[in-house]
């Protein structure tokens, strides 16, 4: 059983495309899942590997990951039974610090970007990049799974427009 331990954030500008490292198109698919509990995912890169991941809490910010590959056609018959899904391109990020990924959502969850960090311990150091502009590390709205449920574009305009606001306000 692996530990996953993880901080994000909101991200402004185009700063980040500069550590870019590889990228890869992302279809997932939620089997169950909620912003604060068990959360069974299934996802696809659409070039042949996919993954079936169950993840629960543990401590702090801590989540307990049980991840398996598992064929294209078993996870695309998933996915197709999934009644909530997002698209997004996934880039791995040459940042110190931890292991940093950036999403940039499609369709009903754009604009969003947002990075995250693994770490090995959640009191490790970090050095956030400046286009790192808002932590929402356990702001449960804006987990992958309450994402797929209710989309940002599905946000009233009080609930989106101070995001968005706060990004504006402090280009990268």
């Amino acid at each position: 059983m692996a530990l996953e331990i993880e901080r994000r954030f909101l991200v402004a500008g185009d700063g980040w495309r500069e550590h870019v490292c590889w990228s890869r198109q992302l279809q997932q698919g939620y089997l169950a899942g909620s912003a604060r509990g068990l959360t069974l995912r299934v996802r696809s890169d659409g070039a042949g590997a996919a993954w079936l991941t169950l993840k629960y809490p543990a401590a702090g910010i801590a989540r307990h990951e049980f991840e398996y590959a598992i064929p294209p056609g078993d996870a695309q018959a998933l996915l197709e039974r999934s009644e909530a899904r997002l698209l997004k391109c996934r880039h791995g990020l040459d940042l110190p610090g931890g292991d940093w990924v950036l999403d940039v959502f499609d369709a009903e969850n754009a604009p969003l970007v947002i990075a995250e960090v693994e770490l090995e311990r959640e009191e490790q150091a970090l050095e956030l990049p400046g286009w790192c502009r808002r932590e929402i590390t356990g702001i449960g709205a804006f987990s992958n799974a309450a994402l797929a449920q209710r989309p940002f574009a599905s946000w009233s305009a009080e609930e989106r427009d101070p995001w968005l606001l706060d990004l504006r306000e402090h280009p990268a």
